[in-house]
């Protein structure tokens, strides 16, 4: 039985069999679900060009089994322009989705600020706020509830001028200690409004991610990271 077409976009692909690719795709309806794309890699397939990352895509599946069997595949706009940076980040976005997201699992939300993140990376000339913006958004629709504004510890209000050290399971304890997982107040109540404008809030949230994201992906290193760092030292 076919699907009906979904919008969607290719999170990753890669070579099956001598004539096919197994592509990792995430839609607005389904979530995310790997299908085999037949005759993909054949030379005068059209599905080669259309199977790119970040190109908004209408698709159409069909199979019972965790691996789908891909029937159409089409372009719904022009592909979003992200270059350099933006382009390194786009790969880190995909990556996340393919590591923490249960294949099949609907989240038309998710969706939405995925296409908002892209679109931000397009064309917005400093990646970070919408990186971190789509991290948090992420990990809330993930179930990661944590209270920024209060202390866990005593329920008081979070003072902006104070330290407070995160507790996993728990939230953030005032503490006089100073390491990798103690935050200023004035950076939770940023968190807390998704306000990351500032240099310095921007900062502590992506140390904050880093954390909280760690128990979804597990010891493996991100490949996407890997790759930004490597393009980096080449520059360099």
């Amino acid at each position: 039985m076919q699907t009906e077409l979904q919008r969607g976009f290719v999170l990753h692909r890669r070579p099956y069999s001598e004539t096919s690719l197994l592509v990792d795709l995430f839609t607005e309806e389904s979530g995310r679900l790997t299908v085999i794309a037949k005759g993909a890699r054949a030379k005068r397939s059209t599905w080669k060009s259309v199977l790119q990352p970040f190109t908004p895509l209408l698709l159409r599946w069909a199979g019972k089994g965790s691996l789908k069997t891909l029937t159409k595949a089409e372009p719904a706009a022009i592909a979003l322009p992200l270059q350099q940076t933006a382009l390194y980040s786009g790969f880190y976005v995909n990556e996340l989705l393919t590591r923490v997201i249960e294949l099949e699992t609907a989240n038309p939300q998710l969706f939405q600020h995925y296409l908002r993140c892209l679109t931000s990376l397009a064309t917005e000339p400093n990646v970070e706020p919408c990186l971190r913006l789509f991290e948090f958004n992420l990990l809330q629709i993930l179930g990661y509830g944590v209270d920024f504004l209060h202390c866990a510890g005593s329920g008081q209000q979070v003072e902006p001028t104070m330290t407070y050290r995160y507790r996993e399971e728990k939230g953030f304890i005032a503490s006089l200690i100073k390491d990798h997982l103690t935050f200023y107040g004035c950076d939770l109540i940023a968190f807390a409004a998704l306000d990351f404008s500032d240099e310095a809030v921007r900062q502590a949230a992506k140390r904050f991610t880093r954390i909280a994201l760690k128990p979804y992906l597990g010891d493996k290193p991100l490949k996407s990271r890997e790759l930004f760092n490597q393009n980096i030292l080449f520059l360099k």
